[in-house]
C-alpha cells in the first residue's frame, strides 16, 4: 500500500506545483468532512473520497479494497498526534510519504511570539487527563494542549485551579487562519469563566514556580477527625517510597491509603505513575480529595471498600504495592497480591506489630521472593516502625 499524507491548514487550500501535480495523478482521496470542504475544489474530476469517520475499521477496509495509492489529507502535521501515526501503526508495511503543514500549536506559538525551545505538548483530545496531569505536576515552562469539546480551555483552567496551579496563564488560539481567528492570553480564572470557538488549542505559560516540599509536613495533611497519628509519618513515608523503587515503575497500589499521604507524595515525585489507592473507611475518600487539591496531585484513582471484595482483575496490574493496612489478614492479602504482581515487582509494608513482621517475613521467605534487610525507624515519641520490602523473583 502507498499513502501520500498531506497536511493542510484551516482555510481553502492552495498547493505548490509539486503537491498539486501529485494530487492530479491520483484518484482516491481521504480525510474528514472539514478537509473535503478545504480541498474539494482541487481534486480531479471523477475522484473517490473515503471519509475519515467512525467506525475506523470500515475505513481501513476501504483502504485495502482501493487497490491503489491513496492521498490522505490531515490537519497540520500528520505526524503530530495525527493520522500519519495511525496509518503507521495500522499498516506497518505500507509506503507512507508525508507532506506536513504547521500544527495548530506551532501556529499559536508564532502568533503569541513564544519560543518553541521549551515547549512540550500533550493531547487531551479524546483522551483522559493523564498526560496533562503528569506534565502539570512537573511544572514545565510551556505546555501545548490539544483540546476537545469536553476538555475545553475552560475545563483545563478549572482543573488547574482545582489543584492549585495558579502559577500559569493560558494562551488560547481559536479558529486559527480562518475568519473567526482569535489569539488571547488570559488568567486561568478568566479562562474558566469564558466560552470559546470549538476549533481551538491552548498553551500554558508558567509565570512562577510553585514550590512543593520534598517530604510534606505531616501537620499539613487533612486527617481523620480525632486521630492525628493515622498517617504515614514523613520520614517513614520517604523511606517507604525509596524502598518501592518507583522510578522504574508505572503502576502503584496503595492499600489502606487513609489520608492519602503516600499516594500523594508518590504521584508528586513520580508523575508518570498510575496510582491506585484502596481504602475501606468511606470518610477517607473526601480526605484524600482534599489533600490532593491541597498539594496539587491530580490523577489518583481511589477504590473504596474492602479490598477482599474488590475486583482487582479490573485494575491495571501493579509493579509496586504499599501495604498501609490489612485488617488482620496480612497473609491472605499477600497471597492475593501475589496473583497480580509480576516478576520484578516489589511490595513494602510499614509494620508496627510483631505479628505483621512475622507474617510478612514468612511469606517473603518463599523461594520465588527476595526479602531485603528490614529497616527500623523511630520518629519522635511514636512507635518504632519496621519497613519490610520483598521483590518477586519468579512466578
Amino acid at each position: 500500500m502507498v499513502f501520500q499524507v498531506i497536511g493542510i491548514g484551516n482555510r481553502k487550500a492552495q498547493f505548490a506545483t509539486e503537491t498539486a501535480d501529485l494530487i492530479a495523478r491520483h484518484t482516491v482521496f481521504s480525510g474528514g468532512h472539514r478537509h473535503y470542504e478545504l480541498v474539494g475544489h482541487l481534486l480531479p474530476e471523477g475522484h473517490i473520497w473515503l471519509p475519515v469517520q467512525a467506525p475506523m475499521e470500515v475505513l481501513y477496509e476501504s483502504y485495502l479494497q482501493a487497490n491503489t495509492a491513496i492521498v490522505v489529507f490531515a490537519s497540520g502535521d500528520p505526524l503530530f498526534y495525527g493520522i500519519g501515526n495511525t496509518l503507521r501503526a495500522k499498516f506497518p508495511d505500507a509506503e507512507i510519504h508525508t507532506y506536513p503543514y504547521f500544527s495548530s500549536i506551532q501556529l499559536l506559538l508564532h502568533k503569541a511570539q513564544l519560543s518553541a525551545n521549551q515547549l512540550q505538548t500533550v493531547s487531551v483530545h479524546g483522551r483522559p487527563w493523564t498526560a496533562l496531569d503528569e506534565i502539570i505536576i512537573q511544572q514545565k515552562a510551556l505546555i501545548g494542549v490539544l483540546t476537545d469539546a469536553e476538555k475545553s480551555p475552560s475545563a483545563i483552567a478549572k482543573r488547574l485551579l482545582e489543584y492549585g496551579y495558579t502559577n500559569y496563564t493560558m494562551w488560547i488560539g481559536e479558529d486559527l487562519e480562518a475568519e473567526n481567528e482569535s489569539v488571547q492570553q488570559l488568567t486561568l480564572q478568566e479562562t474558566a469563566e469564558s466560552a470559546f470557538h470549538h476549533l481551538n488549542c491552548v498553551i500554558l505559560q508558567k509565570e512562577k514556580h510553585r514550590k512543593i516540599a520534598f517530604g510534606i509536613d505531616d501537620q499539613l495533611f487533612e486527617g481523620l477527625e480525632g486521630r492525628p497519628n493515622m498517617i504515614t509519618k514523613m520520614p517513614v513515608r520517604l523511606c517507604s517510597l525509596h524502598s518501592l523503587d518507583l522510578e522504574s515503575k508505572s503502576v502503584l497500589w496503595d492499600i489502606g491509603f487513609c489520608t492519602g499521604s503516600l499516594s500523594i507524595e508518590a504521584k508528586l515525585r513520580f508523575p508518570q505513575l498510575q496510582v491506585h489507592a484502596f481504602e475501606q473507611r468511606p470518610e477517607c475518600l473526601e480526605i484524600l480529595h482534599k489533600n490532593q487539591r491541597r498539594f496539587g496531585s491530580p490523577g489518583i484513582q481511589a477504590w473504596m471498600g474492602d479490598i477482599f471484595d474488590t475486583a482487582l482483575s479490573d485494575i491495571p496490574k501493579p509493579q509496586a504495592v504499599f501495604i498501609g493496612g490489612h485488617g488482620g489478614r496480612l497473609t491472605e492479602l499477600l497471597q492475593r497480591i501475589d496473583q497480580y504482581l509480576p516478576v520484578g515487582g516489589t511490595m513494602v509494608i510499614n509494620a508496627v506489630q510483631q505479628d505483621s513482621i512475622t507474617d510478612f517475613t514468612a511469606f517473603a521467605s518463599r523461594p520465588h521472593w527476595k526479602l531485603d534487610e528490614p529497616l527500623q525507624l523511630k520518629v519522635n515519641a511514636h512507635n518504632e516502625i519496621t519497613i519490610l520490602k520483598a521483590t518477586k523473583q519468579k512466578c
